[in-house]
């Protein structure tokens, strides 16, 4: 299925971080490893369909990496070339820190709800640091560490959480094919037919 592929080939560097996380209830806030640490591997990401892009001073970065500007991202030639690749035609930005947006611990705590959307989820990191939370094919929790000038893609019907990390701050760009549609469906959400084909995708891999 296209939307599992949605960025095959292209690769991250050594400097990508994500792990398994541990089964604690403490504040989503804090890195949740394993103990010891049990890393997931880009493989691993690309299985289920999660992709990025890497920061451009990443100085182990591989040399047929997509480098990301974020210093620069309103002329930026990397993005507007993946933008247009990949029909990227709507664009904003959020800032999620207590004093820009509005009921801030309640909006955290709302991202930090097992969903799916029926599109894609694209966000570059401008800013700052976060987590995004991404089931595996055994439905168990990745959490992937993104930082200052990382893009990821998530697939549409996949399971997946966002929270902010210890800094409370990360500044985004939200990328979207065509209208944005913001809606979020929380699990569970398996009736929904991008579920499915989301499922029936991974069962091919």
């Amino acid at each position: 299925m296209q939307r599992i592929a949605v960025a095959r080939g292209i690769r991250t560097s050594a400097k990508m971080e994500a792990w398994y996380m541990d089964e604690s209830n403490e504040d989503q806030r804090l890195p949740h490893r394993m103990n010891p640490n049990q890393a997931a591997s880009l493989e691993q990401l690309e299985r289920i369909g999660v992709y990025y892009w890497k920061v451009r001073d990443d100085p182990r970065a591989r040399s047929d990496t997509l480098r990301l500007n974020a210093d620069a991202y309103e002329s930026d030639p990397e993005l507007q070339k993946i933008r247009a690749e990949k029909g990227y035609s709507f664009m904003d930005i959020i800032t999620i820190h207590p004093e820009k947006l509005p009921d801030y611990e309640n909006k955290v705590k709302m991202f930090y709800e097992e969903h799916l959307h029926l599109d894609d989820e694209i966000r570059y990191i401008l800013e700052g640091s976060a987590f995004f939370d991404v089931r595996d094919v055994d439905d168990r929790w990745i959490r992937i560490a993104v930082f200052k000038g990382d893009m990821i893609t998530l697939p549409a019907g996949i399971y997946h959480r966002f929270t902010v990390d210890e800094k409370n701050f990360t500044k985004a760009m939200r990328l979207f094919v065509g209208e944005p549609v913001w809606k979020a469906y929380n699990r569970p959400a398996d009736s929904f037919q991008v579920r499915q084909d989301y499922m029936e995708a991974l069962r091919h891999c």
